[in-house]
């Protein structure tokens, strides 16, 4: 994962950056998987674990506090406009993302693997 270039100014403008390079990435691997001729059903579902950066994300309004966020960073309210990405909320604690993201204590981790469907290769 590359390093952002910029400072974000708060933790809900960080999300949603994050979100723009996501959209991004959702965006090629459905143009990949259409040229391999596999059907996807859209709008893909996106989550995200804070209520603002989807409220900035779904919301066409011009707000005096996201102003300053660059206009590529809009990418994502577009692609939920033209209805290629459906963005929903998730809690933290169920957010499977973070086995990739964050340090986990072994007992989160086991938890997340769980839920991923990854199961321990057994002893030979």
């Amino acid at each position: 994962m590359k390093k952002h270039t910029t400072v974000s100014r708060s933790s809900s403008e960080a999300e949603y950056r994050a979100l723009a390079h996501l959209v991004c990435e959702v965006e090629w691997m459905k143009r990949l998987l259409s040229e391999l001729i596999v059907e996807v059903h859209l709008p893909i579902t996106v989550y995200c674990d804070n209520k603002s950066a989807i409220h900035i994300a779904e919301n066409p309004v011009f707000h005096e506090r996201t102003k300053h966020i660059e206009i590529d960073m809009h990418v994502t309210r577009g692609r939920i406009k033209i209805g290629l990405i459906n963005l929903k909320y998730i809690n933290t604690v169920e957010q499977l993302a973070d086995i990739f993201t964050k340090g986990l204590d072994r007992f989160r981790l086991k938890e997340l693997l769980v839920k991923l469907g990854i199961k321990p290769i057994p002893p030979i």
